[in-house]
C-alpha cells in the first residue's frame, strides 16, 4: 500500500505543473479573450436593444403621424360633406323659389288668359245676341213681308 500511496505521491508532483499551467492558461483566457468577447456581446446587445427601442420609438412617431393625417383627412372630408350640403341646400332654395316664380308667372298667365276668354265670351255673346235680334227682325221681315203684312194691311 506504501506503494501506491508513493506512486500517487509521485503523480501528484508531477501533476503540479499541469494544474498550475492550467491555471494559467485559464487566467489568461479570462483575461484575453473572455472578459473582452462579454464586452463586446454587451456593447452589441446593448445597441441592439437601442436599435430596436428607437426604431420603435420612430413607429411609434409614424403611427402618430399617421393617426394625425387620418384625423384631418377625416375633418376635410367632413368639411367637404357640409360645403357640399350647403351648397345643395343653396340649390333647392333656388330651385324652390324659380318654381315658386314660374307657378306665380304660370298662376298670372293663367289668370290673363280666363280673363281674355272670359271677356272674349262677353263679347261673342253680346255679339250673338246682336246678331240674333237682326236675325230674329230679318226673319220677322222676311217672315211679314210676303204676307203683305210689310205694306200696312192685315191680312
Amino acid at each position: 500500500m506504501e506503494e501506491i500511496l508513493r506512486q500517487l505521491g509521485d503523480l501528484l508532483l508531477g501533476a503540479i505543473p499541469t494544474i498550475l499551467l492550467f491555471v494559467l492558461l485559464f487566467a489568461a483566457y479570462t483575461v484575453l479573450v473572455h472578459k473582452p468577447l462579454e464586452r463586446v456581446l454587451a456593447e452589441r446587445r446593448r445597441r441592439t436593444v437601442g436599435a430596436m427601442d428607437d426604431a420603435k420609438a420612430a413607429i411609434a412617431r409614424a403611427d402618430a403621424k399617421a393617426a394625425e393625417h387620418e384625423q384631418r383627412l377625416r375633418e376635410a372630408k367632413i368639411a367637404i360633406y357640409k360645403a357640399q350640403e350647403v351648397r345643395r341646400q343653396k340649390v333647392l332654395e333656388a330651385r324652390g323659389e324659380a318654381l315658386t316664380q314660374a307657378r306665380a308667372a304660370a298662376g298670372a298667365r293663367v289668370r290673363e288668359a280666363r280673363a281674355g276668354l272670359e271677356r272674349d265670351v262677353a263679347e261673342a255673346q253680346a255679339y250673338l245676341r246682336a246678331q240674333g235680334e237682326l236675325l230674329a227682325a230679318e226673319v220677322v221681315r222676311t217672315v211679314l213681308k210676303p204676307a203683305g203684312i210689310a205694306a200696312g194691311g192685315r191680312p
